[in-house]
C-alpha cells in the first residue's frame, strides 16, 4: 500500500486517447529534420545518438533517436522500391542497413525512430510487386487516379482500403519496420482523407507485437481530433516550426526557427489542450534548443518555448545539433523541475489572453498548481498579472520560480511578473487552504489478481486499476489528513457492463458506504465520478473499496479527496 503518487496530475480528465500502451507520458528525444533535413546518413545519426549519451541528456529522459525523411532511394518514377513494393533504403547513405543502425542506437540505452508516408509507391505499381505472403500485387490496392501527399520522391498512389490485400501490404511493411528495430513510427503528410491509412497503420503496428510509439504529422484538422487521439500517440498540430530561413539549400542551417513560427504555437496548444492525455499528446513539432542564439530565438524565447511545450504536456524532440550543444542551452534541457511539468501526464489550460500577455495553468496530484506566464511579444516590458481565484483557488499561496528554484515565498490573492519580451515565469503554487488531493489507483494496495492496465482510454496517471471478478476484490488507499474531519472522496471508475458493480466503502476498517451503487458508464473507455462524504482521522488514514458481487470492482482510477 502506498500513498500519494509522485507524478502530478490535473483535477479534470482530459479527452481520451490511444489505448495501445505507448507514450503513457510525452515522448523525449531527438529528430532528424530540423538540423541534417535533407541529408542525413548512418554516421550523422550515429554521431547524434552518441552526443545524446556523451551530454547527459539521456539521463534526463531523452532516449528516442528519430530518423525522419530522405532514408530512401529515388529514381524517376519515385520511390525505388523492394521485391514487395515498399520503399527502399539508399545504401549510399546508409551501407549498413537500418537494422544495423537500429542496433546501434539500442547498444547504447536509446531507441529509435523512423518515418513513412501513407500510400503505395508508383514503382510498386508499375512493377505489380506482389504484396508478401498473399496471392495479391500493388496494382490490386492501387487508386492510380490520385497522388498522396509526399515531401520526397512524390508519386505515392492512394491506397483502396476497400480492396483485398491493402491491409496486408501495410502488415508487411510494419512487420519490417519492427524487424529493424523501430521503436518510434512517425507517418507523415497526413490529412483528412488519410484515415484509413492511420487506421491500417495502427492496425498494422499492433499486430507486429513490437511496441511502437505512434506519431501523426503534420498540421492535421482539429475536426479529426476524437479519430487521432483514437489511433494514435501523437498528432502534429501545426505545421512545421522551422522557418526555412537559413542560408543553406531548401533554406537549410541556421537559423532554424523564429519566434513566429514559435509564439504561433500558443492559439494551436490552448485549441487542442482537451485532446491530451497519456498514449496521446498534442504534438507542436520539434524543440529547437541545444545551438544557442543561432538557433533562431534568443535565450528568453527558448525558455518560453520550452516552457509552452511542457505546459502543454507536447513530445520533447529536440532538432538541434547535439554534437555542439551550448552549455547555456544545455542547464535548461536538464532543468528537471522543467521536465517534470511536461512528463506530469497533463495538458495546462490557458486562462489569461490578453495582447502579449498569456497565462497557463494546472493543478498536480498534490494539490499544488503549476503557472506560466509569458509576455510573448517582441519589443517591450509587460506586467503579467494572474489571481489565484483564475488558477483554481482563493487565498494565499506558497510560491516557487521552477526555472531558478527560488523559493519566493507567500503571495497572497495575485501573482505579477514584469518580463521582458518573449520572457516566460514558470512557478509552482501550493495553496496555503484547504485543497484537492489526488490518490492515482495505481499507487494502491490491491487484492491478488489485480492489474494495472493502460488498454482503455482517458485514464489519468500511468494506468488504472483493473481487479480480479469476484467478490472482496479491493483497492485500498492510504490517505493523509492534517486534522480529524468530514472529507469528501470522490472515485473515478469506468464499468463497462450494463450490470452494477457495487463496493462498500470502509474507512479504517468501519464501513462507511455500504454496497454502493457503480452502475455502468457505457464503455470501458468511459469514466464516471463518484463523491462519498467519510469521516477521517488526523493522519493517515486506510480507504478501502471493496467489490461485494462476483463481477468485481469496476475499473478504477483514482480517489480525490477534499
Amino acid at each position: 500500500m502506498l500513498i500519494a503518487a509522485a507524478m502530478p496530475l490535473m483535477a479534470a480528465p482530459p479527452a481520451a486517447a490511444s489505448g495501445n500502451g505507448q507514450s503513457v507520458r510525452p515522448a523525449m528525444g531527438w529528430s532528424s529534420w530540423s538540423f541534417v533535413r535533407r541529408w542525413p546518413t548512418e554516421d550523422k545519426i550515429k554521431a547524434q545518438a552518441d552526443a545524446m549519451v556523451s551530454s547527459g541528456l539521456v539521463n534526463h529522459g531523452f532516449v528516442y533517436v528519430n530518423l525522419d525523411d530522405f532514408w530512401q532511394k529515388c529514381d524517376a518514377n519515385g520511390f525505388v522500391v523492394d521485391s514487395y513494393g515498399r520503399w527502399s533504403v539508399d545504401s549510399a547513405k546508409f551501407p549498413s542497413g537500418i537494422k544495423a543502425l537500429a542496433d546501434y542506437i539500442h547498444a547504447k540505452g536509446l531507441k529509435f525512430g523512423f518515418y513513412v508516408t501513407p500510400g503505395i509507391a508508383k514503382n510498386a505499381v508499375l512493377k505489380n510487386t506482389p504484396i508478401e505472403g498473399t496471392a495479391y500485387h500493388a496494382a490490386d490496392i492501387a487508386n492510380t487516379a490520385a497522388l498522396e501527399k509526399n515531401y520526397n520522391c512524390k508519386n505515392m498512389y492512394y491506397i483502396d482500403y476497400g480492396k483485398p490485400g491493402a491491409q496486408e501490404f501495410v502488415d508487411s511493411w510494419a512487420r519490417q519496420f519492427a524487424s529493424w528495430g523501430v521503436d518510434y513510427l512517425k507517418i507523415d503528410g497526413v490529412g483528412s482523407a488519410d484515415v484509413p491509412d492511420v487506421r491500417a497503420w495502427d492496425t498494422a503496428l499492433r499486430a507486429t507485437g513490437r511496441q511502437i510509439n505512434y506519431a501523426l504529422s503534420n498540421n492535421l484538422a482539429i475536426a479529426d481530433a476524437p479519430t487521432w487521439r483514437s489511433l494514435a500517440n501523437s498528432w502534429r498540430t501545426q505545421g512545421d516550426v522551422e522557418c526555412y530561413c537559413g542560408s543553406g539549400s531548401n533554406g537549410s542551417g541556421y537559423p532554424l526557427t523564429d519566434w513566429s513560427h514559435v509564439s504561433a504555437r500558443f492559439t494551436s496548444a490552448a485549441n487542442w489542450q482537451q485532446y491530451a492525455s497519456p498514449g496521446g499528446w498534442n504534438d507542436l513539432d520539434s524543440l529547437e534548443i541545444g545551438n544557442g542564439d543561432q538557433a533562431g530565438l534568443t535565450s528568453d524565447q527558448r525558455r518560453s518555448h520550452f516552457t509552452l511545450w511542457a505546459m502543454a504536456g507536447a513530445p520533447l524532440l529536440l532538432g538541434t545539433d547535439l554534437t555542439h550543444l551550448d552549455p547555456v542551452d544545455t542547464a535548461m534541457l536538464t532543468n528537471d523541475r522543467l521536465i517534470g511539468v511536461d512528463q506530469d501526464g497533463y495538458a495546462a489550460k490557458r486562462i489569461v489572453s490578453s495582447g502579449v500577455n498569456q497565462v497557463w495553468s494546472k493543478r498536480e496530484d498534490s494539490g499544488d498548481y503549476v503557472v506560466g506566464l509569458f509576455n510573448t511579444g517582441t519589443s517591450g516590458d509587460s506586467t503579467v498579472s494572474v489571481n489565484w481565484s483564475q488558477v483554481g483557488f482563493t487565498g494565499s499561496g506558497d510560491v516557487t520560480d521552477l526555472w531558478s528554484g527560488f523559493h519566493k515565498g507567500t503571495v497572497t490573492d495575485t501573482y505579477s511578473a514584469t518580463l521582458r519580451p518573449g520572457e516566460t515565469r514558470l512557478i509552482r503554487v501550493t495553496p496555503l487552504g484547504a485543497k484537492t488531493v489526488r490518490y492515482q489507483a495505481e499507487n494502491a494496495g490491491t487484492s491478488a489478481g489485480s492489474t494495472v492496465d493502460t488498454n482503455h482510454i482517458a485514464y489519468t496517471g500511468t494506468g488504472f486499476v483493473n481487479t480480479a471478478n469476484l467478490a472482496g476484490a479491493y483497492v485500498e488507499w492510504i490517505v493523509d489528513s492534517a486534522t480529524a474531519r468530514t472529507a469528501a472522496l470522490t472515485i473515478r471508475y469506468a464499468n463497462g457492463t450494463t450490470t452494477g458493480r457495487p463496493m462498500d466503502v470502509s474507512v479504517n476498517g468501519a464501513v462507511v458506504s455500504a454496497n454502493r451503487a457503480f452502475n455502468g458508464t457505457g464503455s470501458w473507455d468511459t469514466w464516471a465520478d463518484s463523491t462519498v462524504t467519510v469521516p477521517l482521522n488526523a493522519g493517515a488514514n486506510t480507504i478501502r473499496v471493496t467489490a461485494t458481487t462476483a463481477g468485481g470492482a469496476p475499473n478504477l482510477d483514482y480517489l480525490d479527496r477534499g
